[in-house]
């Protein structure tokens, strides 16, 4: 989330250095998005319950806490565009932010815009940090890393049940050196 430069001053000088360290609720607060548009038939409480999951999903991909992913997903989750390699069900997004987080420690995520119709959310988010970690044993330098992802939930019964999604991972590993 972006705020204005004396606020986000003063963040910085209260939130720890890296994002793994940010508190849940930190974190879910931090996941908000900068525009949100909702489906005009959608009932103020229906809304809550549905974004409420949604919030913690993505306060998860900040932080990376377990708790916050275990109130957010369903234990039958389904990501559809499962990447190679990756397990199916609720370890497939914990091992891939153990992954992330692990490559770019001070992780900022913003939710650019959020769009909720019927059981469906649809989130624009870019990704900022540096690649001070390490992934696919390579060590970082420090890297910059900025790229876009757009994400697909379906929210059933108070948890996320499906995931379509797709990261620009071309940027990403351009930009820490993997690929020219």
């Amino acid at each position: 989330m972006r705020f204005p430069i004396l606020a986000a001053l003063a963040m910085a000088l209260a939130m720890p250095a890296h994002a793994a360290t940010l508190s849940d609720s930190q974190a879910v607060a931090m996941a908000k998005p900068q525009t949100l548009i909702v489906s005009p038939d959608l009932k103020p409480a229906a809304r809550r319950a549905l974004l409420r999951p949604v919030d913690q999903f993505y306060g998860f991909w900040i932080n990376g806490s377990a708790k916050l992913l275990a109130a957010a997903i369903s234990p039958n989750f389904v990501d559809h565009t499962l990447p190679a390699g990756r397990p199916q069900g609720p370890t497939g997004p914990a091992l891939a932010s153990k992954g992330f987080l692990g490559a770019v420690p001070d992780l900022e995520m913003t939710v650019v815009q959020r769009i909720v119709v019927g059981d469906r959310v649809v989130s624009h988010l870019r990704f900022t940090g540096h690649f001070t970690g390490s992934f696919q044993g390579h060590a970082g330098k420090g890297q910059k890393v900025d790229f876009i992802a757009t994400d697909i939930l379906r929210v059933q019964h108070g948890a996320i049940t499906d995931n379509w999604h797709l990261e620009d991972n071309l940027t990403f590993l351009q930009q820490i050196g993997l690929v020219p």
